[in-house]
């Protein structure tokens, strides 16, 4: 049975990075999920790649469908942004896949799945790394987000809270104030899971 690795943690601790690097390493044979949102797309992002763009139409038929595996609904400074996860048929059983999402995604993957496939992989680094990490991309965007980047900063102290690691069974936690090194840890762990 293939794993399904969750890559987690809060914005700006470097999660599509390491994704993007872990995809790129041949020896983890891992095939990715690109995870379904209504939010509009960023400068730079492509559909497919980042997650697949739908609107709320197309989310409300998935779910219409039952197709939905998970979701979750962020109140943004821009309205409503769903995201969710679609049993689309990417998930093949002998598969090592991964992913990004949450807590709680990780947490109704585990029950979807079961907790023998579903692994998490928690990212994290000090707030002042993540803060200077979400200005920098803020900055190069055309239309800088500040006040949402703001309000994921401090919405993600209740998200990422100890006790909401812990409900979730999350016991090991990848450090990233060095990329090359979080993702030699990362690959090492993998390896012994795989």
């Amino acid at each position: 049975m293939g794993k399904i690795f969750v890559i987690i943690g809060k914005s700006s601790t470097g999660k599509d990075t390491i994704y993007g690097e872990l995809m790129s390493l041949r020896i983890l044979n891992l095939k990715s999920y690109v995870s379904y949102s209504t939010r509009p797309m960023r400068d730079g992002e492509a559909d497919g790649r980042e997650y697949h763009f739908v609107s709320k139409e197309e989310y409300l038929n998935y779910r219409k469908n039952k197709e939905i595996i998970e979701e979750r609904c962020y109140n943004t400074v821009m309205g409503d942004w769903y995201y969710f996860t679609v049993d689309d048929g990417s998930f093949g059983a002998k598969d090592n896949i991964i992913m990004t999402g949450t807590i709680e995604s990780f947490k109704s993957l585990r029950n979807y799945f079961g907790v023998d496939r579903v692994e998490p992989l928690f990212i994290d680094c000090s707030d002042k790394s993540r803060l200077m990490r979400a200005i920098a991309r803020e900055d190069k965007r055309e239309n800088p987000q500040y006040k949402e980047m703001c309000r994921r900063f401090v919405s993600d102290s209740d998200d990422f809270s100890e006790e909401r690691i812990n409900e979730a069974g999350i016991k090991k936690v990848f450090i990233n104030e060095n990329l090359e090194e979080c993702v030699g840890e990362i690959k090492d762990y993998i390896l012994t899971r795989i």
